[in-house]
């Protein structure tokens, strides 16, 4: 029940933190693109839908390779703010749709992608409508950035801090497991990280829906106790948040 509500949750608790995604949510690595082209996943004419594309982060390295992309997005503000800053490319194409219900035609797809969204996904559901919209042989590629939460006291700290604040961070959590039931898949790592100072990393922190924004009683001392964390392990005004971006790569079965 409750992942079905958290499902339902997914298509709008985004909606509030818009600015802050678009500011502050990493990019991902430009050798991903190499990568798939050596794999032969990627093209110049590979014709790829980005699934829950939210404000185009993903979707935009793939149109700078020259590639076609269909945006699909549910969240209405975060559509449109794709809209507006990926306007300059002729080949993206925006669509109002979920995983679940994608609105593309059938057969039409070469490569599906998604990022963090995939978490989202009714797994049953998405299977079936990525199998109907990809051509034969057609890839899914699954793209995040996972955040180091151990091996240095910062990732210790700030993982204590969202264990603290983060309303549902657990359960939103535990929804990166459905990878493994979802298809057969190779996997590759990149490295990723974000240099921040301090107004940046509280937009960072923010832009994840499950922290409380400044309407909620709890946001002052959530933020005085950032700044705490911040100045504790900042270097000359800076803090450096790691990631490994994990790439999951296959067809469906």
């Amino acid at each position: 029940m409750v992942e079905k509500k958290l499902l339902v949750d997914s298509k709008k608790r985004f909606s509030s933190r818009v600015e802050n995604y678009i500011k502050y949510r990493p990019s991902y690595p430009l050798e991903i693109i190499d990568f798939l082209e050596k794999k032969e996943i990627l093209a110049k004419n590979t014709v790829i839908a980005d699934i829950g594309s939210g404000t185009g982060i993903l979707t935009q390295i793939f149109l700078d390779h020259g590639n076609r992309v269909y945006g699909v997005e549910p969240n209405k503000d975060m559509r449109e703010a794709s809209e507006k800053i990926l306007k300059k490319y002729p080949k993206f194409l925006s669509l109002e749709g979920s995983a679940e219900s994608t609105g593309l035609e059938e057969n039409s797809i070469d490569l599906i992608i998604a990022g963090q969204a995939f978490h989202w996904f009714n797994v049953e559901e998405t299977k079936r409508e990525f199998k109907r919209v990809l051509k034969p042989y057609g890839n899914v590629v699954l793209i995040w950035n996972n955040r180091g939460k151990g091996g240095s006291d910062f990732n210790s700290n700030y993982e204590n801090f969202m264990l603290k604040y983060g309303t549902d961070y657990k359960v939103v959590m535990k929804k990166e497991a459905n990878v493994d039931s979802f298809y057969t898949y190779q996997k590759e790592s990149f490295y990723n990280y974000q240099e921040l100072d301090f107004s940046s990393f509280k937009g960072r922190v923010l832009s994840a829906s499950y922290i409380p924004l400044s309407d909620d009683p709890i946001f002052p001392i959530m933020i005085e106790e950032l700044e705490v964390l911040f100045k504790k392990h900042q270097r000359n005004g800076s803090i450096r948040i790691e990631y490994d971006t994990e790439v999951y790569y296959g067809k469906l079965d």
